[in-house]
């Protein structure tokens, strides 16, 4: 497997308590950068100990456009992963979920596609609170391409090339919203060349995936075209008890169409347009545990359950029961076009990208998650649309100089109209004050938000070659952007009535609020990198990066003031900003057979967007705000090996520290409720979503085979995953901590020389419980609720090339 990952250098050398807290940059680089030295000398004695390994197999050299010029990830100094089609293919992964079990530093946390948290060692979105006004510090970019709804990242892999994984801040060349990295994804482009593969796989629970790919010339010479589809499906992992009936099940497809116009030898065009669409019965949650809070017996789960004669359908979690009686749905939409434009004109290399997006989200929720009529629904369609033009001038071939100057645009609007409705058990179990049952019977609050961005911005980046072993790269990246916003919300419904009492219990669960702001700001980021070879396949180097994450709108509602008015001062959220100092080391050794990369870094974020309370008039609620510092330091390896021509293998590691270094005013841990908690210190407390300790291993056994005289080779591989505990709430509540699961995928199978491969396969081989995501019940009763992981699946697998 393919894949740049740094670090093992051992904690306890840089600290004692294994915090890294007294780490300074400076120092931080001077430490590691003695270490990493050790690490270099020890590869230069295993390259006279051990010469021949792998000597028979031909090495893969992977090329990059991380720089937006081709190169050699080897040559490339900054943390980068990269997974090949090749890698893909032979794990079997098709999606971002899964993705992220071969790439340590790279999580994905999702309840539906719009409420979906990315994030780069440990940082990127906040856990549990989707706001139209704010995008992802993780940048999602297809072919160059910006993907500013965190939905997307979602849809099934289809007809990808590679995808480089770029982490810490990517304020230069990658400059869209990227605090704490990138996630760059390359889809085959056509070839004149004819050329085609089809693959079916077959699997439990009714799992059925197609995908196609065909390529070839249109016009000889002049114009190829590409296309690729996809289709997944597969039947739900949980069962309603209530309605009889599978839920949380998978309907995914996806097409692709490529165009590619080469008029004259200096000048190429390629042109696409993508339609995904998703339509699972999805995403409910099942009964994980209860939590008691600080708060009286009355107002607790068990006193709540027992009241309505009410107990989940299982208490644990993998018997995958569940119980609601509202409809739900995950259906989303997808779509877009692009022109790529190159055109050579000798010494530079000028590049356009011209871009069209759209996202149509349709949910509904029963958010109780129970078969009560607590909160019957909670649905927020929304509509997206966005534009991007970027334009680059790139110098080309090798020199003294290489540099690359650009602009970019980019303008999206998105309009939510939200539906959250109460039913007739939602006084009694929410309000639990002797308020009629019926008062919140059929309360409904209708809202539409609207939101508009539009982002320019001028970068540039040079790298000098000091000397053929030195060189240093300064970049830096100017942007200004423009956002405004509009929130309206209105309550209807329930028990009509003129006693202050009732109406001001009503508008505790929700009230009418009506607000616009609008947010203008501009900031410069960059980088400074200094590169060094101590050989021709040893590379050092260190990395000073500054990245930003705009600020906006908190289009989500915000606080009231004493008399019931939006508190506007609540209304704007400033940008986040990251620096990140990082030393790393890439090697390879015994003639290239063998890669050892590493990296040490630490990162602090001011102003980081997170979601704090306000224990203003009405209820305890959060909204979107900025704190006033986290930070993150860790350690990455990644190492990769060719033994023989038929045994290949590879390590992975992150080690990520994080925390919040100061946040007063945090919404409370569940444990710490009572019947007057305001805002929680928080300060000090692990980063919610980070895995401390996360890797994967695997390697594939080959051995050539004549089967029914058809002459090929059989194969064996195994990938195992692992992930340490984490916490699935802003908070960090004990009750929302998830065990750390191991997981592995099993394949064999035989691939003949004409290109067809068929293979049985195990996902999660050994059946390992596990949860993905944890969530607390509307209301804070202390009932937790979250989504088991995907059982085993074992399944067969053809796949042919034509």
């Amino acid at each position: 497997m393919s894949g740049q990952y740094y670090g093992v250098i051992s904690k306890s050398r840089l600290h004692p308590t294994n915090k890294f807290k007294s780490l300074k940059p400076l120092a931080t680089a001077a430490g590691i950068t003695a270490l990493l030295t050790l690490s270099f000398s020890a590869s230069l004695q295993a390259d006279e100990a051990a010469a021949d390994l792998g000597a028979d197999k031909e090495v893969e050299v992977i090329k990059v456009t991380a720089r937006r010029r081709e190169e050699n990830v080897q040559d490339v100094p900054i943390s980068i992963s990269v997974v090949t089609a090749k890698d893909l293919e032979q794990t079997g992964t098709y999606s971002t979920e899964q993705l992220t079990r071969l790439q340590p530093s790279l999580q994905l946390i999702s309840s539906n596609p719009r409420n979906t948290a990315l994030t780069i060692r440990g940082l990127g979105s906040v856990i549990g609170l989707t706001n139209d006004g704010l995008e992802s510090g993780v940048g999602i970019y297809v072919d160059e391409v910006y993907y500013a709804r965190p939905g997307s990242a979602v849809v099934d892999l289809l007809d990808i090339e590679r995808v480089e994984v770029l982490r810490g801040p990517q304020g230069t060349l990658f400059g869209k919203n990227t605090t704490a990295g990138a996630v760059s994804l390359t889809t085959g482009a056509p070839t004149f060349t004819p050329e085609g593969r089809a693959e079916l796989s077959l699997g439990g629970d009714g799992f059925l995936q197609g995908k196609t790919t065909v390529s070839g010339a249109l016009v000889d010479g002049k114009v190829a075209g590409r296309f690729s589809a996809s289709s997944t499906q597969r039947d739900g992992t949980l069962y309603n008890v209530t309605l009889g009936t599978k839920q949380n099940d998978t309907n995914s497809q996806a097409v692709r169409g490529q165009l590619l116009f080469t008029p004259s030898d200096d000048v190429d065009v390629r042109v696409s347009a993508d339609y995904a669409y998703q339509n699972p019965n999805a995403n409910t949650q099942v009964f994980v545990r209860y939590g008691p809070t600080g708060r009286s017996a009355a107002s607790q789960f068990p006193a709540l359950a027992e009241l309505f004669d009410y107990a989940p359908p299982s208490q644990n979690p993998f018997d995958r029961l569940v119980d609601v009686n509202s409809p739900i749905q995950a259906r989303q939409i997808i779509r877009g076009t692009s022109a790529t434009v190159n055109w050579d004109l000798g010494d530079i290399a000028f590049t356009s990208i011209s871009a069209l997006r759209s996202w149509d989200w349709t949910p509904q929720n029963d958010r109780d998650y129970t078969a009560l009529a607590v909160r019957t629904k909670s649905n927020n369609p929304s509509v997206q649309d966005q534009w991007s033009q970027e334009f680059r001038l790139t110098s080309t071939g090798q020199n003294d100089l290489d540099w690359v100057v650009g602009l970019y645009g980019f303008g999206q609007d998105v309009e939510t109209t939200g539906t959250e409705q109460w039913g007739s058990d939602g006084a009694k179990w929410l309000i639990r004050t002797a308020v009629p049952e019926n008062l919140l019977d059929g309360y409904t609050s209708n809202t539409k938000v609207y939101s508009d961005t539009d982002s320019y911005a001028i970068f540039a980046q040079a790298t000098y070659h000091l000397s053929d072993d030195l060189r240093i790269t300064p970049g830096v990246r100017y942007t200004k952007e423009q956002k405004s916003g509009d929130f309206t919300q209105i309550v209807s419904g329930g028990l009509e009535t003129t006693d202050p009492a009732l109406i001001s219990a009503k508008n505790g669960i929700a009230r009418n609020q009506a607000y616009q702001a609008d947010f203008k700001d501009s900031s410069p980021t960059g980088q400074l990198n200094i590169a060094y070879d101590l050989t021709e396949d040893h590379l050092t180097y260190l990395n000073i990066a500054r990245g930003y994450k705009s600020g906006g709108i908190n289009a989500a509602g915000i606080p009231t003031d004493s008399t019931g008015a939006p508190s506007l001062v609540s209304a704007v959220i400033e940008p986040e900003k990251s620096t990140t100092v990082e030393v790393g080391l890439k090697s390879q050794f015994l003639e290239r057979h063998v890669t050892l990369n590493l990296a040490v870094y630490d990162t602090k974020v001011t102003d980081y967007q997170a979601n704090v309370v306000d224990s203003g008039p009405g209820s305890l609620r959060g909204y979107l705000a900025n704190i006033e510092e986290v930070s993150v330091r860790g350690i990455e390896i990644d190492s990769r090996i060719l033994v023989n021509e038929f045994l290949s293998a590879y390590f992975t590691y992150a080690y990520t520290d994080g925390q919040y270094d100061s946040f007063k005013n945090g919404p409370p841990p569940l444990e710490f409720l009572t019947g007057t908690t305001a805002a929680f210190d928080l300060s000090g407390r692990d980063l919610p979503g980070v895995s401390k300790n996360t890797g994967s291993l695997g390697g594939e056994y080959v051995h050539p085979a004549t089967i029914s005289s058809v002459s090929g080779e059989l194969y064996f591989a195994a990938d195992l995953s692992y992930r340490s505990k984490w916490n699935s709430d802003s908070s960090v509540s004990k009750y929302l901590e998830i065990d750390g699961s191991t997981l592995t995928n099993l394949r064999l199978g035989f691939r003949t020389d004409g290109g067809t491969d068929v293979s049985l396969y195990a996902r999660n081989a050994f059946d390992e419980d596990y949860l993905s995501f944890l969530s607390i019940q509307a209301g804070n009763s202390g009932a937790i609720y979250g989504h088991p992981g995907d059982p085993r699946n074992i399944g067969l697998r053809v796949k042919t090339e034509f």
